[in-house]
């Protein structure tokens, strides 16, 4: 049976880009089933602890954008620390994501959510905006239909689903990668994740 990874994370999470496309070759390399799982983090950090970025201390701030150029540049993706339309609501998109994955299967789904943290990231567009969000559907060669259909009930059901599974399994930041009862936090803990799916 193939390793099952719950991938929780949040569409405007810029740790979650910086490892997504190394996160998907760890994962086909080992044959492991990836859930892609996008989480409400507002509801999470509420339980959590964990802040808003505008909410937290400016010296916090500040050494998230020094941290966030330092991995753009080993990993060398191309990152605007702080893109035109960030803070950005995340709710449209991640539905989106769910939506594809119902109806399109989990690649499809992988494949759209690197689309999405492009379009914050590199490509500095808004996520929040129904036409951005066509956009990208129509870029990623899937059917335009499902943008009404992130909006039904059965997708918001989902996507509380995902949240309340990511409370219960203790996760409180994204990305957040969970195998085997772990719990790797991070993109800079994809190196345990690999270790985990290759122990020998």
């Amino acid at each position: 049976m193939n390793t099952s990874i719950d991938y929780y994370f949040a569409p405007q999470s810029p740790w979650t880009y910086l490892g997504h496309a190394r996160f998907e070759a760890i994962a086909k390399a080992a044959n492991a089933v990836v859930r892609v799982l996008p989480a409400d983090f507002g509801k999470i950090f509420a339980i959590s602890g964990g802040l808003p970025l505008l909410k937290r201390a400016p010296q916090r701030q500040a050494y998230r954008l020094l941290e966030l150029a330092r991995f753009a540049d080993v990993l060398k993706l191309p990152l605007n620390v702080q893109p035109r339309y960030f803070p950005v609501a995340p709710d449209d998109a991640a539905r989106l994501i769910i939506a594809v994955d119902l109806q399109d299967g989990a690649q499809a789904a992988l494949r759209l959510s690197g689309a999405v943290f492009g379009a914050v990231w590199e490509q500095q567009r808004d996520i929040a905006n129904a036409q951005t969000l066509a956009e990208l559907i129509t870029e990623c060669g899937l059917p335009s239909e499902r943008l009404a259909q992130s909006r039904s009930q059965a997708v918001q059901d989902q996507y509380d689903a995902n949240t309340q599974a990511a409370i219960e399994a203790g996760v409180f930041g994204a990305p957040s990668y969970c195998l085997g009862g772990e719990i790797f936090w991070g993109q800079d803990r994809l190196d345990f994740v690999e270790r985990k799916l290759n122990p020998n």
